[in-house]
Parts: C-alpha cells; sequence; structure tokens
C-alpha cells in the first residue's frame, strides 16, 4: 500500500506543479496581449503621425515650388498653369 500512496503523492505533487504552471503561462500570455495592445495603439498614433507628416511635406514643397525655388522652376510654372485654367474655367462658367 505504500507503494500506492508513494504513487499518488507524487501524482499530487505533479498535478500541482502543472497547476503552478498553467497559471505563471496565462499570466505571462495576459502580459504579451497587454503589450500587443499597448503596440497596436502606438503603431496608430504613429500611422497618424506620419500622414500628418507627409501631408506638410506636400504643402510645403507646394508652397515652395510657388515661390519660385530655382530646384522647381518647371513645376512652379505647371503649377502657374494649371491654377490660370482654373481661373479662366470659373470665368467662362462665370459668363454663361
Amino acid at each position: 500500500m505504500s507503494g500506492l500512496t508513494e504513487l499518488v503523492d507524487s501524482l499530487e505533487l505533479k498535478l500541482d506543479r502543472l497547476v503552478q504552471k498553467a497559471e505563471q503561462l496565462e499570466k505571462a500570455n495576459q502580459e504579451l496581449k497587454n503589450e500587443i495592445s499597448r503596440s497596436a495603439s502606438v503603431i496608430r498614433t504613429q500611422s497618424g503621425e506620419i500622414d500628418s507628416l507627409k501631408k506638410q511635406i506636400e504643402s510645403l514643397r507646394i508652397a515652395n515650388s510657388l515661390l519660385g525655388s530655382d530646384d522647381n522652376k518647371r513645376e512652379t510654372k505647371l503649377k502657374i498653369n494649371s491654377l490660370i485654367r482654373e481661373i479662366d474655367y470659373c470665368i467662362a462658367q462665370l459668363s454663361d
């Protein structure tokens, strides 16, 4: 009988260890889920900032081309021509 009790005690001990290990893994899993959530939030914030900065870059590029910098003479001419066409179209619409 003592062999059977030793076996039961051994099984209980292993079961306790297994339960403790499962609890540790659940806790680690929850911490990782929280970290993923925080990372996703940071990514969303940074994506918004990137979009905003891209818009600022485009605005600055257009403003720079309209100012007539030497680097963007062709773009400046094209933009001015585009604006003139738009004005002509509006005038034509008002004339009708």
